[in-house]
């Protein structure tokens, strides 16, 4: 076993959550009493899908630094947490000294492994003359299938991990466990190095140049819902974090596009701790003349106001980590050229410029529309598109996934009513779910982003009335358009259809401003410029 590093002090100690069932968790127990003075460990005795939601749930206002798991329980956490998963794997010498516990029981012993065989356990029972049948599994069904299996051929004694024990005794068999104390003391010394490293290169980062404050504040966990559709979701961010490839996401306005870009962003190697740098426009936000500027940078006297010394663009603020380019479908064609050029070379040329500046940076784009219809139209390049879309997301809009509703809105009320210092009702749970089927038949046209709208606009009012009971009659009469059918369609057909309150109106209003037009019409920036510009 390499040295351990030196002691951290208690504040800077990696967090680090065990995850185990049946009787690994023993053995998790045991061992965290030698790491105690290294790390603050805490053993969470879930499994597969509690285990994963429970982990998210908490890493929403907790630190966890490191998992450590084992088996199929690792694998499977991997792709569904966004802390790092420590998986702790037996070792030859762990595989050898369970055939011998198990020989000692029976001359005819089984092996069920998680996904792929042990290709060399054949060879070893050769040459040491044991009767040793193998099989592998993914589900829990496939492995109490495999151990059917191996009763039904007379086998007695089976070796594997926690599941696999258990349902060995379940079978009226005997287990016996595969881990040994040295591996799981190997996964603890790796969680401990791994937390340490990334320490070290946070700090490393934070002490860098003062030129790059964004950051990419949301996560995996912010990607709330248990329903199928989510949970696919999280599992292709993980995915797609691990590519350096161009990443094009789809999804109606307010589905959370810049929410999972920042989420890949954060669970992939470009982030290391969320210390560099994420930088998003807003490509259908800004004159044509200025997002060349902002995207590309200008040298000094490029043009009439231009900064003395010049001004690096996004890209160059991006380097080393990701850009967004938010409702790419708005970029003007003479941008693209020059857009698809920089994916192309690699570096930018400023305006005004004449040197090529090289930029190490994954781009991540995002629109509401269908680029294809637009390339077929002739209105966006269709180069740049297959070079913005080698991987593709669409998100899927609040309507398509029910299940989630009710849940989103409850979290959500909580949320607001805790920002401006209220506490929720105890029966609040209960009274959500009675405003359910109101919740529930409307269509959202502004998907996530409208109920979180909608639930700060409930707290206000359930704030400044603490005895109010959250009824069905009370939500409707602050947001009577969940009881009006004709606003329940998708964002695109209201603007067609049912257009609400002329845009130039409300901006004259609010005194111009486009952030408080935008909340009283419920809608977002981009959605009340596309509007605007509809309008003139």
């Amino acid at each position: 076993m390499r040295p351990l590093s030196p002691v951290p002090q208690d504040a800077d100690k990696p967090v680090i959550w065990t995850v185990s069932v049946s009787r690994l968790a023993d053995l998790f127990r045991d061992i965290t009493l030698e790491y105690d003075h290294l790390a603050t460990i805490e053993p969470i005795d879930l499994g597969f899908d509690e285990a994963a939601r429970h982990i998210r749930e908490r890493m929403a206002n907790e630190r966890c630094d490191v998992v450590i798991a084992a088996g199929s329980n690792g694998a499977y956490l991997r792709g569904r947490v966004s802390a790092p998963v420590i998986v702790a794997k037996a070792s030859g010498y762990d595989v050898m000294q369970a055939l011998a516990r198990a020989r000692k029981i029976s001359p005819r012993i089984g092996v069920i492994t998680y996904q792929q065989l042990l290709p060399e356990l054949a060879e070893f029972s050769a040459t040491f003359g044991l009767s040793v049948a193998q099989r592998s599994y993914v589900t829990r069904e496939d492995a109490r299938a495999a151990m059917d299996e191996m009763k039904a051929a007379g086998i007695e004694v089976i070796v594997g991990a926690g599941l696999i024990t258990d349902l060995a005794e379940e079978a009226g068999l005997t287990g016996i466990f595969l881990y040994s104390a040295a591996t799981i003391r190997q996964a603890f010394d790796d969680a401990i190095e791994l937390a340490r490293l990334t320490h070290l290169e946070a700090n490393r980062i934070r002490r860098g140049p003062a030129n790059e404050p964004r950051r990419a504040r949301r996560g995996l966990n912010d990607l709330r819902g248990e329903s199928e559709a989510m949970e696919r979701l999280r599992q292709t961010v993980v995915l797609y974090a691990r590519s350096p490839a161009t990443v094009l996401i789809q999804g109606e306005t307010g589905s959370g596009k810049e929410l999972v870009a920042q989420a890949i962003h954060r669970e992939g190697p470009r982030s290391l701790g969320a210390n560099r740098p994420f930088v998003a426009v807003n490509c259908g936000a800004i004159a044509e003349s200025l997002l060349e500027s902002e995207l590309f940078g200008h040298e000094e006297g490029a043009f009439t106001g231009a900064r003395r010394g010049g001004h690096a663009g996004l890209f160059e603020a991006a380097n080393r980590g990701t850009l967004f380019l938010d409702e790419i479908g708005e970029m003007p064609l003479g941008l693209q050229t020059r857009l698809l050029r920089v994916l192309e070379e690699r570096e930018v040329m400023r305006v005004g410029g004449t040197r090529p500046v090289p930029i190490d940076v994954r781009v991540v784009s995002a629109t509401h529309c269908d680029l294809e219809a637009r390339v077929r139209e002739g209105r966006f390049r269709a180069d740049l598109f297959y070079r913005l879309a080698v991987l593709r997301l669409s998100l899927p809009p609040l309507r398509a996934r029910v299940a989630d509703i009710v849940p989103l809105a409850e979290w959500s009320l909580k949320q607001s009513l805790a920002a401006l210092g209220a506490k929720p009702h105890p029966n609040l749970h209960a009274e959500i779910q009675a405003c359910a089927p109101l919740l529930t038949s409307y269509a959202w046209p502004g998907n996530v982003r409208e109920l979180r709208n909608l639930m700060e606009r409930l707290a206000l009012f359930l704030a400044a009335e603490p005895l109010q009971a959250l009824t069905p009659n009370f939500l409707l009469g602050i947001a009577p358009e969940l009881g009006a059918a004709g606003l329940a369609l998708p964002e695109a057909t209201v603007l067609e259809e049912a257009p609400s309150e002329n845009i130039a109106d409300v901006l004259a209003r609010f005194g111009g401003q486009r952030d408080a037009a935008a909340r009283h019409l419920g809608i977002s920036r981009t959605t009340l410029w596309r509007r605007l510009k509809a309008e003139t």
